[in-house]
């Protein structure tokens, strides 16, 4: 019997997964009319808690039904209830800082982006509330590294960079350019609270964030959503924003020092926290409300073990209406992120639903409010309509096409799973080749759905097309890339294109196809490599699946 080695486990091919049935052809053209449809106008760029989140859902809710699933959700319906703290700034909010004796005042959106408190409150005054800057804001004792060293943050305004101390020089304690969880800004915002400070603005600079001031701009200054918390202010502070680099230049000059040369110190675990002299005024009121939002959930119930599952997901949200671009358009629409996801989602389920039945019951989730923080697959993590110790996979779909046929895939992020494994076999089988992700740095692990199961321990991944163009080669697949997170990445340019490429699509819908019915006919149960964090959450749950 031929065996198989991976990330430390040692598996027999028989024990990973059955053969797949062959898979079909994949509808191209309806693929495309439901990327059309998800991402037109009409649908108001699908944001939760909106007019557009009904139709969106009923859409979906629709297509799963004639495809030949069963309603999985919340008491035999097809939706489960999300609830989520909803928050607005009211008006436009009054700021300033203060710093070599002139105030500034910034104009949220253009200096700054300012998010609605998540913390409950209806009002936010922040009166000269001075800054200091952090470092990266890591706090990581594993890694004896310590960017606060017993600072007293409280009042006061958190400044910090974007993504790890490692960025800049390619190696150091956070393992390299791959970013950690600790170069993401939700952890910074997490620690902010732990560390009891007033605010926080994070530096913006595209390369260590992965995407320009427009993006931040646009994904912060609209409505903010969060799950429901027993006490907020444990994981959020009054005021969460961030600023550009030119302001924080200039802000460091005023205080007597230079911007690059704080931040090769803030690379070292000797950095120390330096006050800018530099204060802060924060004036705006704030609308929360607790809102119900809707993830939806088909199943197909296996023939042989119904019990356990296989979860292909996709999130159906995007930014909704919000500010106007240069053309005055305010809709974003959200064709590729995430329309294509949802569309494969449901082509998928089209699939399974004509053809062979599958052993395991696999699930199509289509979850809400991923651009706010993965919301729903947290929510549906936490809350699981299929218990997550037997649920042998998450396969997660988030810009799953290329920009053409392409020689390679990819996953998001440098995770080791046996899931690579069989992804890599699904791929090879349609003559693509792994290439690790292009861009560790970017974080893009911790910025998809699939890590909300990851963390508790599913085998999780989310799918990368590649950008190896059987066409063009690396070089025009990056320069796609690039000028997509340039001009369309959580922007109202990101609209169906009846010009686009589908060279890739049925090859991609192949492997993910393959995939899922390897798991939902196998008796493998995958997990993680042996070094992995996410290793013991799993191995905590073997006894459920009889192991």
């Amino acid at each position: 019997m031929k065996r198989l080695i991976l990330s430390g486990l040692l598996l027999s091919s028989a024990a990973v997964a059955a053969p797949a049935p062959r898979a079909p052809t994949f509808d191209v053209q309806r693929i495309s009319r439901d990327i059309r449809t998800l991402a037109s106008d009409a649908f108001e760029g699908r944001g939760p808690a909106t007019p557009a989140e009904a139709k969106s859902i009923a859409y979906i809710a629709e297509q799963m039904k004639a495809a030949g699933l069963q309603p999985a959700g919340d008491k035999g319906s097809w939706y489960q209830d999300v609830p989520l703290l909803k928050s607005d700034i009211v008006g436009t909010p009054q700021l300033s800082i203060t710093s070599a004796g002139t105030k500034q005042t910034l104009t949220q959106g253009d200096q700054i982006a300012v998010r609605a408190a998540l913390t409950g409150q209806q009002s936010v005054a922040i009166a000269n509330a001075p800054l200091v800057f952090v470092g990266y804001g890591v706090k990581a004792p594993e890694r004896n590294w310590d960017d606060f060293k017993g600072v007293d943050l409280k009042g006061k305004i958190m400044v910090v960079l974007i993504n790890d101390p490692d960025f800049d020089g390619g190696e150091g304690d956070f393992g390299g350019k791959a970013m950690t969880y600790y170069g993401r800004w939700t952890y910074k915002y997490e620690e902010a609270a732990r560390q009891g400070a007033a605010g926080i603005l994070i530096v913006h600079e595209s390369a260590p964030a992965s995407y320009g001031w427009a993006t931040v701009r646009n994904s912060n200054t609209n409505t903010m959503f969060d799950i429901v918390r027993k006490d907020p202010t444990a994981s959020h502070v009054p005021m969460e924003a961030w600023i550009q680099r030119d302001l924080a230049v200039e802000l460091f000059k005023r205080s007597g020092l230079d911007f690059d040369a704080a931040k090769a110190a803030a690379r070292k675990a000797d950095f120390r926290a330096v006050p800018l002299k530099a204060t802060l005024d924060a004036r705006y009121s704030v609308k929360p409300e607790v809102i119900t939002s809707r993830n939806v959930a088909g199943v197909l119930p296996g023939t042989k073990h119904p019990a356990e599952t296989v979860i292909y997901s996709a999130h159906w949200d995007h930014l909704g209406v919000g500010q106007p671009d240069a053309k005055g358009d305010r809709i974003y629409n959200g064709a590729l992120d995430n329309a294509s996801g949802v569309a494969a989602l449901l082509e998928l389920a089209r699939a399974y639903g004509t053809g062979p039945k599958p052993d395991r019951s696999v699930l199509f989730l289509a979850v809400t409010a991923e651009e706010k923080g993965l919301l729903g697959s947290e929510y549906y993590a936490a809350n699981p309509l299929r218990p997550l110790a037997t649920t042998a996979g998450v396969i997660n779909m988030d810009g799953p096409f290329g920009a053409a046929a392409t020689r390679n895939f990819s996953m998001y992020g440098m995770a080791k799973l046996d899931l690579l494994t069989l992804l890599t076999e699904s791929a090879a089988a349609q003559g693509r080749r792994y290439t690790p992700d292009a861009r560790p740095e970017a974080g893009l692990f911790y910025r998809s759905d699939h890590f909300s199961f990851a963390k508790r321990g599913v085998p999780a991944l989310s799918y990368s097309p590649g950008r190896d163009l059987v066409v063009g080669g690396e070089a025009r697949g990056k320069e796609l890339v690039d000028a997509y997170t340039r001009d369309k990445y959580h922007q109202p340019a990101d609209e169906y294109d009846p010009n686009w490429d589908t060279g890739s699509v049925q090859s991609d819908m192949t492997i993910l196809y393959t995939l899922g019915r390897r798991l939902a006919d196998g008796r493998a149960w995958p997990n993680w490599s042996n070094d992995s964090e996410f290793r013991a959450a799993r191995d905590a749950t073997a006894a459920a699946r009889g192991k």
